[in-house]
């Protein structure tokens, strides 16, 4: 049986390094800004917090939770077929819903950026403009569903400073003044 690729053993060794003199059940918080880069550390933590017996938690899950707002990854610059792609998914999955639709490393992406297009108007029948219409199908569905919970469903009393809200109930919440 063949081992990680080697960029991959490489990261993980990396990270164990690092991370080596931690305790067990110590709290380790990963930055993510979202790109390749950043999952590929998450999901190199995560393998190695399993020997480690550390919790792994990505510092922009911590900053939604916080602020009591709802999330969803999104998987992007994707290697099409790669096992680190679905092993980052498997990784975020933890920490909050993961979209179904991956947006993949295609040149078509960097190729409309040259001149601030987006791919779909470069080639409006490529596989990135599908992934990036299916994306979006994704996220108006999630937003239409909250809509409806949010501004059908009871008010709340006032509370002081804010008006009248109403429950967030998850999804994407958001907070409606009172007259």
């Amino acid at each position: 049986m063949a081992g990680p690729h080697p960029s991959v053993a490489a990261t993980r060794l990396a990270v164990r390094r690092c991370l080596a003199d931690l305790e067990p059940g110590a709290t380790v918080v990963v930055a993510c800004s979202g790109g390749p880069d950043s999952l590929a550390l998450v999901a190199a933590t995560v393998h190695e917090a399993r020997a480690g017996h550390w919790r792994v938690v990505g510092a922009t899950v911590d900053l939604c939770e916080r602020a009591g707002k709802p999330l969803v990854f999104v998987v992007n610059a994707a290697t099409p077929k790669a096992k680190i792609t679905s092993e980052a998914a498997v990784a975020l999955s933890q920490h909050g819903t993961v979209a179904p639709v991956t947006l993949h490393h295609r040149t078509d992406y960097a190729a409309s950026m040259i001149d601030g297009r987006t791919v779909m108007e470069v080639d409006p029948n490529s596989r990135s403009a599908d992934e990036i219409r299916q994306l979006w199908s994704y996220i108006n569905d999630r937003l239409e569903k909250n809509f409806r919970r949010t501004v059908f469903s009871a008010p709340m009393p006032a509370q002081p400073g804010y008006g009248t809200v109403r429950p967030m109930g998850g999804g994407f919440g958001r907070r409606v003044a009172g007259q």
